[in-house]
């Protein structure tokens, strides 16, 4: 299972701050502008995000035990953009403080050998929400700053 799936820890660690162009008042399919607030004249970031406590309003989740994005199809590009750590054979700063803020460990690359290369089911939708794996629950967003 895709180790974001059980984690969740970044979307309470960090501002997710994007271009008010990504929101779906601007571009259909983007992000729910419901779900947004202003950041200055150019950003909107998640609501949940902007002050402390973080945690991203589209977070559906218990840190450490289960974790999804409910918009993940519909994520801002920030989102994107962030790895879990060694998922792609880096470690990944974000991921790791993020982790270590809740008690969790450190991801290592032994946490990734559930993957088979020859085969692209890897559990986790794409970016057009269709779920490679008919049990697998959807894949939770990492989150940047």
């Amino acid at each position: 299972m895709h180790p974001c799936l059980t984690c969740g820890a970044c979307c309470t660690q960090y501002r997710v701050a994007f271009h008010w162009m990504e929101s779906d008042a601007s571009t259909p399919g983007g992000v729910p502008a419901a779900l947004t607030e202003p950041l200055d004249r150019h950003r909107l970031c998640m609501r949940g995000t902007r002050d402390l406590p973080v945690q991203c309003v589209a977070l559906d989740a218990e840190i450490g035990v289960r974790s999804r994005c409910s918009i993940h199809p519909q994520r801002p590009s920030v989102c994107r953009e962030v790895d879990a750590s060694w998922e792609n054979g880096v470690a990944s700063r974000q991921c790791e403080q993020a982790r270590l803020a809740h008690g969790l460990p450190a991801l290592t690359l032994a946490d990734w050998r559930w993957r088979d290369p020859a085969d692209n089911d890897d559990g986790c939708p794409d970016d057009n929400g269709n779920d490679n794996s008919p049990s697998s629950p959807p894949t939770p967003t990492p989150i940047a700053a």
